[in-house]
């Protein structure tokens, strides 16, 4: 699986519906109004999220990795 920063999850998941909440620190808030979810992602400047962290958030956003 490829690694993608938290700014490129942040643009994927608001194509997919999820809003953004609010910005606390670096980490991006979203929520689903279809889905009574919360996504927190990590962002730091184009760092890539490790790959656990990614499979996890994609696993809540239900997203497959062909979505990337």
């Amino acid at each position: 699986m490829k690694s993608i920063s938290g700014k490129q999850l942040c643009k994927i998941i608001e194509q997919r519906g999820w809003i953004l909440q609010r910005i606390t620190g670096s980490h991006h808030i979203y929520q689903n109004p279809d889905f009574d979810k919360i996504l927190s992602i990590l962002v730091h400047k184009n760092k890539n999220l490790k790959v656990g962290t990614l499979k996890a958030l994609m696993k809540i956003a239900d997203l497959a990795e062909e979505d990337l």
